[in-house]
């Protein structure tokens, strides 16, 4: 699959790392496709990496990965044009400069995406754990969740395999209006990780087991 990543800083960086070594062609879009940094993470993503501009890593690619501050994303989005149809994977967090979130329980950041990107298929998913865990899932035994949200079936799939792409464990949770619960639920690993600086390497896992069996009462 030819995915195209908007935005080559950490976020962006590691799901590329994972997903090339994967066998998927990535496209970064950044602000400066010839900087040092974003030379370093296509080199770092191998062969089958290339950067350039948002709008042409948009226009070439099956799928949209948005990996950049949330207050460059009206921008960004825009000016990549005409989105209709194209899967869009909405990794970000609507926080602002004190990393408190802009929108509650009433609208979320993913839901203004999918208005500006007008006719767009946009999931919400890799916006609840840190870069750190996207660069290697491993937790031993059991798999960590990520916790994704959509409406459109098709584009759920397809993001349900770029999950479990990078070791982790997809669970739907309904339509993109949930995005409204998932971008709060982002603010417990944000609070641990940029305010009170613990290590980024921890993850949500969703348990579950086998229902009782039956008693017959005689």
């Amino acid at each position: 699959m030819k995915i195209a990543i908007i935005g080559a800083g950490n976020v962006g960086g590691a799901l590329g790392r994972r997903w090339a070594g994967a066998g998927h062609e990535i496209l970064f879009g950044a602000r400066d496709p010839a900087s040092a940094k974003t030379r370093e993470v296509v080199a770092a993503c191998g062969d089958r990496t290339r950067a350039m501009s948002p709008a042409e890593a948009a226009a070439g690619a099956e799928v949209l990965v948005l990996a950049v501050w949330w207050p460059v994303v009206q921008a960004v989005v825009e000016s990549m044009g005409d989105l209709a149809g194209k899967i869009i994977v909405d990794c970000t967090n609507p926080l602002d400069e004190n990393l408190q979130l802009i929108h509650g329980h009433h609208s979320s950041g993913g839901e203004m995406i999918a208005d500006l990107a007008e006719g767009a298929r946009v999931v919400k998913a890799f916006n609840t754990v840190t870069w750190e865990v996207m660069a290697d899932a491993d937790f031993g035994s059991e798999p960590a969740t990520m916790f994704f949200c959509g409406g459109d079936s098709a584009a759920e799939e397809v993001v349900g395999q770029l999950i479990r792409d990078i070791g982790m464990e997809p669970c739907h949770v309904g339509g993109l209006e949930m995005c409204r619960y998932l971008e709060p639920l982002a603010m417990i690993w944000i609070l641990e990780f940029r305010i009170r600086r613990q290590s980024g390497d921890y993850a949500f896992r969703l348990l579950k087991r086998a229902p009782a069996e039956a008693t017959t009462v005689e």
